[in-house]
């Protein structure tokens, strides 16, 4: 019986140094009798000499198109626009499923080429809970532009750019008891602040539906899930509290976007957009290979087989 295989493809996003699969993670499918390739990615945070340290096999940069058809690609962020037809199977992140710009052209590379995707974004574990990616601390950032070498220089590094006294601020956190919503409040508390100041919301908070004007009395939201809109932010005039939103959701032309504020996408070149008023992914890729029976990955192939039948 052959072994099962994982393709870790190179980044092509510019400035994205991330990982689907950490050196540790790929470490521990192998020890699981995985095969696991690894591109050459100078971009990487993590040097290709860790990987290959595991026992990984590294291949050349963006060679993921030679692999053997059969080879499903795991990588982080959505391939570069291509009309070129998609004959693998490929877990990642997409962004093409709540009818985001060209969501029918990504698909259709997909339905061409007789490939298939699991959108890392939908992938639920038995207890319906999102799974979180693999990508490691070593390349998490706050508003940055570069990764910091380590957590600790992060933290450090939030605190000095703050520039006052943590202990005043106040913050937001929705989706609190999701994994990106503990890894906000882990932040936060690691950068000094009270915890009475760590406003931490989940569904109980939001049952009652929103806007919530209660967004309005922080200086920080993290974390959000339609909470606030532009005339909630204007109707506040000056009593207005709240100053930063990040959003890590890149669904600024979805027409279900829940903080339709504003309507396009920051970079690293420009950071900002002033607004102008009037469970680890690790357990369900060692079930990839059964991915026919195991639901996680049934449930998300099921969910691109519906989206595709759209186009």
């Amino acid at each position: 019986m052959s072994k099962p295989v994982l393709w870790l493809r190179c980044e092509k996003k510019e400035f994205e140094r991330r990982s689907a699969l950490t050196p540790t993670t790929a470490k521990k499918l192998i020890d699981a009798g995985f095969d696991i390739y690894v591109e050459r990615d100078e971009q990487r945070i993590f040097d290709d000499a860790e990987f290959e340290a595991v026992g990984a096999k590294l291949v050349e940069n963006n060679s993921w198109p030679q692999a053997p058809k059969d080879t499903p690609i795991i990588g982080l962020k959505e391939l570069p626009v291509s009309t070129d037809p998609l004959p693998h199977t490929h877990i990642q992140f997409a962004h093409c499923y709540k009818n985001q710009a060209d969501w029918s052209k990504v698909l259709a590379r997909f339905h061409n080429g007789g490939g298939t995707l699991y959108d890392l974004e939908f992938l639920n574990d038995d207890s319906a809970g999102a799974l979180a990616f693999a990508a490691n601390k070593k390349g998490e950032k706050l508003g940055m532009l570069n990764p910091y070498p380590n957590e600790t220089a992060m933290v450090e590094d939030v605190q000095s750019k703050l520039g006052k006294d943590v202990t005043s601020l106040k913050a937001l956190v929705m989706g609190a008891l999701g994994r990106c919503g503990k890894g906000a409040v882990d932040l936060l508390r690691k950068i000094g602040l009270q915890e009475d100041n760590i406003l931490k919301w989940d569904l109980p908070e939001t049952a009652k539906g929103g806007p919530f004007s209660e967004i309005l009395d922080v200086d920080y939201l993290p974390k959000f899930q339609s909470f606030v809109t532009r005339e909630t932010i204007e109707a506040a005039g000056q009593q207005r509290q709240l100053s930063v939103v990040v959003d890590v959701s890149c669904d600024t032309t979805n027409p279900f976007n829940p903080i339709p504020i504003y309507s396009v996408n920051t970079t690293f070149s420009d950071p900002t957009v002033p607004m102008k008023l009037s469970s680890d992914l690790l357990p369900s890729l060692l079930q990839f290979p059964k991915r026919q029976e195991a639901r996680v990955w049934t449930d998300a192939e099921k969910l691109f087989k519906i989206k595709a039948e759209g186009l």
